[in-house]
């Protein structure tokens, strides 16, 4: 039987385009906040070098944006809401981006179970572009963009949805990881953060199934492509990619999944990585 198109894999060489899937917080962005020159440098040199470099968050479009521009990403594409939300950056269009896909879900039912287990817990559902609707208002630093505060919680979980935040401060990440194997959330994806955080997702959809989707659509073979990430909403992204990497400061079970594990956020980690993705010779005739 032939091979799909697709799944062909010739030996990369100078000419191959590789795709380049990057988580931000705990990635490329210090906990602090800020992305160093040597890697801004690094990542421009790579997308040099054939390689589409693709920014994979669970950060909003608001919160994504500023870094794209950081980095010198005006062009190409970034992967939004943990999978939910795909632009294409394009400087000529309002904001700096194009939304090309979106993917939606009816938030009640979980919000729901959830706000029975953890009636104290902040809720947010994701606004599209602008920032959150919310029970109340969340801790300074932790929602990018606008927050409107509904009247009432069937007022939050009204309307398909992108993304769904709870956050509960002071309750054991142990803990949340439990209740959402005990109470089933069956009808999403979801992920717990290093805090008492929960993002939920449309079902089966991933950081990985977004940048399948815009592999496909760029041509780029499946052994040529590559990931970095450190957190639980990185899983099926290291999985997906040809060739994966966690940074060293991820938790033990995002290490076991990855190829191999690089240094530490705060060390810069990622630059090894990076290198190996520049090419000099073509560096030189550029």
């Amino acid at each position: 039987m032939s091979q799909a198109p697709d799944q062909m894999q010739p030996p990369l060489d100078n000419d191959s385009w590789r795709l380049l899937g990057l988580d931000i917080d705990g990635t490329l962005m210090h906990w602090g906040g800020d992305i160093s020159d040597r890697v801004v440098r690094a990542v421009e040199q790579v997308r040099m070098c054939r390689n589409h470099v693709i920014l994979a968050t669970g950060r909003n479009i608001v919160a994504t944006m500023p870094v794209a521009e950081r980095l010198g990403i005006r062009r190409g594409y970034a992967v939004c809401a943990n999978g939910a939300v795909t632009i294409r950056l394009n400087p000529a269009s309002p904001g700096g981006y194009d939304i090309i896909e979106v993917v939606t879900f009816d938030p009640t039912a979980a919000l729901e179970l959830i706000r029975q287990e953890m009636p104290d817990a902040f809720f947010a559902v994701e606004d599209l572009g602008v920032g959150f609707r919310v029970s109340r208002e969340f801790p300074m630093g932790e929602l990018t963009g606008r927050q409107i505060v509904v009247d009432s919680f069937e007022e939050l979980a009204q309307g398909e949805v992108t993304r769904v935040v709870i956050r509960a401060p002071g309750v054991d990440v142990s803990h949340f990881d439990d209740l959402v194997q005990r109470i089933g959330l069956n009808d999403v994806t979801y992920a717990v953060g290093y805090s008492a955080w929960l993002d939920l997702t449309p079902p089966g959809v991933t950081k990985a199934s977004a940048l399948e989707a815009l592999r496909r659509k760029m041509g780029v073979y499946p052994a040529h492509t590559v990931a970095v990430g450190d957190g639980n909403n990185d899983l099926a992204m290291l999985q997906w990619a040809g060739q994966s990497a966690a940074m060293g400061n991820a938790p033990a079970h995002v290490h076991e999944v990855a190829d191999e594990v690089l240094g530490s956020v705060e060390d810069d980690g990622i630059l090894p990585l990076l290198e190996r993705l520049i090419d000099p010779e073509r560096l030189a005739v550029l």
